[in-house]
């Protein structure tokens, strides 16, 4: 279940920081509170995944994941410029994410 807190965790950040670039500098008050709360969700997630799971794996997946998944947000749905090196940073990223995965499965 551990597991399952971490990947809401994940989806509830990348939600909140999808809200705070609509919020506009939170002057769209529907999606500031929805980056508040996304955000407030997202660390009790976290918080309980973190009763199971060590600190150092869920924070780097937490952290390592929800920047990937923002990146390729950022290219696909608000167009941000993309180039090989960026390409190459995520595929990184996920690497090394898999890699600390592969390390804390049987948790």
């Amino acid at each position: 279940m551990a597991w399952v807190y971490l990947f809401v965790g994940i989806v509830l950040e990348v939600i909140g920081t999808i809200s705070m670039k609509l919020s506009q500098g939170l002057t769209r008050p529907g999606y500031s509170v929805a980056m508040f709360v996304c955000y407030g969700l997202s660390l009790a997630a976290i918080a309980l995944a973190l009763k199971k799971l060590d600190v150092s794996l869920v924070y780097a997946i937490w952290a390592g994941l929800g920047t990937a998944l923002i990146a390729a947000i950022g290219i696909f749905w608000f167009h941000e410029p993309v180039n090989l090196l960026k390409v190459v940073s995520i595929a990184l990223i996920v690497a090394g994410v898999v890699g600390l995965g592969l390390v804390g499965v049987g948790r």
